[in-house]
């Protein structure tokens, strides 16, 4: 949730800039997204009353284009992570890029998850966009050689903004794989984007930073009607801070909607996001006067797909893609007696139901997952590959390590201290006090029926992507590999065709005292 620092002095300098807003200087709408991840389709709003249908390509694209023909001058800005989800993975991202194209995107600032595929699939992604991607702080390891442009200036109507991407130093060390990414690095992300902001002031009418920084958003359905799962953006705070000549910080990455901005209270800096996956359109606009902001208003607009009616266009290109990838999505393959569901800071359904999957086709001691690796909920009912895929779209491997009782625990204790959400366990149970300081919450493992022994070896399976130490799993690494399955998404898939009707795992693994 926002701590004290967020809250700080908005009011004044918002209400100001509302009753600026109405006066006679040039307005400018800036339109954006941010974290997507591929919600091409509408989702029941089950937390709301009623359960109104939110988000949707379709329906996202018309309230653009009611915006854009609202406004005198608009730009549509991306603030990164498009990708993931099933027809992301069958195409490597193009139906995503395909899709901002169509909707005539301005520009995109790149998120950890366009490197999923790795990061050559993204460089030909981006040379195939009529838009430019952004991201200020990428090189090509040991050469100083960029991977992306590191910002843009966009003209319309005699209005000139300037553009930089930027990934923070958590979003590009812990939540991208390192395989992925192993010829590129990640420079300091302030002082990149200080020189970007030098280079572009003094031409611009706005400075705009598209940040992909903070912690990872919660993966949880309801998780924007749950206070306890958002999550903290002091990093884009203190960033906003330290780099001034930002008028407007679009953030991403943390998926924490604010339906009123946050102004930092040394540099002015309008904040804003959404809660991602397409339920909201962002909005900001803008009051210039003499080539400087003088006012804003900024909303998030509910995509009310039961009231927006749907674009013909992205419609038919989305029939397009599905219809190509049909086959590969198949039918039916097994059948789910309830709905399998996340919970960010808790076990789930679903994570424990993977974990139990990898443990017993690896024959190991112990399973793990990470919660921001359950992607989507699976339905009750009929479950094909492409329930799998949206829930599981990831290409991490099924790796069974050899580790000692010592780094288990550890694990285990990092993933109570909720920083990248609860670890989903299989073959363990677990007490832990969560009102312990963070490394010091567990109070008990057992692996089977006998208390864990720090000195002993286990046999642990896990995803390939926290093998590698991802979301700051780093004591998996001390690991030796055993042996390496299929990825996830297949044994899923596996274990529904044999099962046909597959029940909810046995819960209370992880018990808070």
């Amino acid at each position: 949730m926002l701590g004290a620092t967020q809250t700080a002095p908005r009011t004044d300098h918002e209400g100001e800039g509302k009753q600026r807003l109405g006066r006679r200087a040039r307005q400018v709408t800036l339109l954006y997204t941010n974290d997507f991840h591929s919600a091409f389709e509408p989702v029941p709003a089950f937390w709301r009353p009623g359960a109104p249908r939110l988000g949707g390509a379709a329906h996202l694209a018309s309230l653009i284009e009611q915006e854009r023909a609202a406004a005198a001058t608009s730009f549509l800005l991306d603030s990164g992570d498009m990708f993931t989800g099933t027809l992301s993975r069958l195409t490597e991202g193009e139906a995503l890029l395909d899709f901002m194209m169509l909707l005539r995107y301005d520009a995109m600032g790149a998120g950890n998850h366009e490197f999923d595929y790795g990061w050559q699939a993204f460089e030909r992604g981006i040379n195939r966009v009529s838009f430019p991607v952004l991201c200020c702080n990428v090189r090509h390891r040991g050469s100083g050689v960029r991977f992306a442009r590191p910002h843009t200036i966009l003209e319309r109507d005699g209005v000139r903004i300037g553009v930089i991407g930027v990934m923070g130093r958590l979003a590009s060390s812990r939540t991208i794989m390192p395989s992925k990414v192993a010829e590129l690095e990640f420079t300091d992300p302030m002082e990149e984007t200080r020189a970007s902001v030098r280079a572009l002031r003094r031409t611009v009418d706005v400075m705009v930073v598209l940040g992909h920084q903070g912690l990872p958003g919660p993966m949880q359905s309801d998780a924007e009607a749950d206070p306890s799962v958002q999550r903290s953006m002091v990093e884009d705070l203190e960033f906003c801070g330290a780099v001034p000549g930002i008028d407007v910080y679009i953030a991403a990455h943390s998926h924490h909607g604010l339906e009123a901005p946050l102004i930092h209270p040394d540099t002015k800096t309008v904040i804003t996001q959404t809660y991602g996956y397409g339920t909201r359109l962002g909005r900001v606009r803008l009051a210039l006067d003499e080539g400087r902001v003088v006012g804003h208003d900024v909303s998030l607009l509910p995509v009310l797909s039961d009231s927006i009616p749907a674009n013909s266009a992205v419609a038919a290109r989305l029939a397009k893609y599905r219809a190509e990838v049909a086959s590969e999505v198949g039918p039916v393959i097994g059948r789910a007696v309830a709905r399998f569901t996340r919970r960010y800071h808790h076990e789930s359904t679903l994570g424990s139901l993977c974990s139990d999957v990898m443990r017993s086709h690896a024959g190991s001691d112990v399973g793990l997952n990470n919660a921001g690796g359950l992607r989507a909920d699976l339905p009750e009912g009929g479950i094909d590959r492409g329930h799998v895929l949206d829930a599981f779209p990831f290409l991490n491997d099924s790796v069974t390590l050899d580790l000692s009782g010592g780094a288990l625990w550890d694990t285990i204790e990092q993933g109570c201290s909720l920083e990248a959400g609860m670890i989903q366990v299989s073959g363990v149970d677990v007490r832990y006090d969560p009102r312990r300081p963070v490394g010091a919450r567990v109070l008990s493992v057992r692996v089977g029926d006998a208390p864990l022994d720090r000195e002993r070896r286990y046999s642990v399976t896990t995803n390939s992507f926290l093998a590698e130490g991802g979301d700051g799993y780093r004591a998996l690494r001390d690991g030796r590999v055993v042996r390496r399955d299929p990825v996830l998404s297949d044994l899923i898939l596996d274990h529904f065709r044999r099962a046909g009707v597959v029940q909810l795992p046995r819960m209370g693994r992880i018990t808070a005292v």
